[in-house]
């Protein structure tokens, strides 16, 4: 039978150390983005699609308003940047109930969705190099933070348009 002498202790102190260090070596590693995550969620790089895009039919030559839904099967993202070869300008606006502020970035939660409707989260489209139509599509350039650029074609609609509704 074994004593409880020190020799114990010190393989128990040993062990707590050496875990310690290996627990706060993980956490730095983690804390860092190493381990090949390269800061992106833990379940990994997002994987991103879009649906229901679409763009209000806008006044002879003024602005237009362009909604649309990034669904994301995997690690969170952010949309940086909005762009269309078809257009001067394309940003990204938040809405209250009473004011519109432009905005850098928007989130796109690891397994979830970034929903640009009415009322709510969505792009000022200016300067169309030519006045849309019914059934026109405006190519979209959304560029995400770690995803790189989506390209989409987002059809033109009637003013009343809302998706899912016939």
């Amino acid at each position: 039978m074994r004593g409880t002498g020190v020799p114990g202790f010190r393989r128990t102190a040993l062990a707590g150390a050496v875990l310690a260090t290996a627990l706060g070596g993980g956490a730095i590693l983690v804390a860092c983005g190493a381990g090949g995550q390269d800061g992106a969620a833990a379940d990994g790089p997002a994987r991103l699609s879009v649906a229901d895009s679409y763009i209000p039919l806008p006044p002879a030559g003024g602005m237009a308003a362009g909604y649309l839904t990034v669904r994301n099967d995997g690690g969170q993202d952010q949309l940086v940047k909005v762009s269309s070869p078809a257009a001067q300008s394309v940003t990204m606006h938040r809405s209250t109930a009473s004011t519109m502020e432009q905005v850098e970035r928007l989130d796109v939660p690891a397994h979830g969705a970034l929903q640009l409707a009415r009322g709510g989260t969505h792009l000022m489209i200016m300067g169309w190099q030519k006045t849309p139509a019914l059934g026109d599509e405006l190519e979209l350039d959304l560029t995400f933070a770690r995803t790189g650029t989506i390209s989409v074609k987002v059809p033109v609609k009637e003013l009343t348009y809302r998706p899912g509704q016939q």
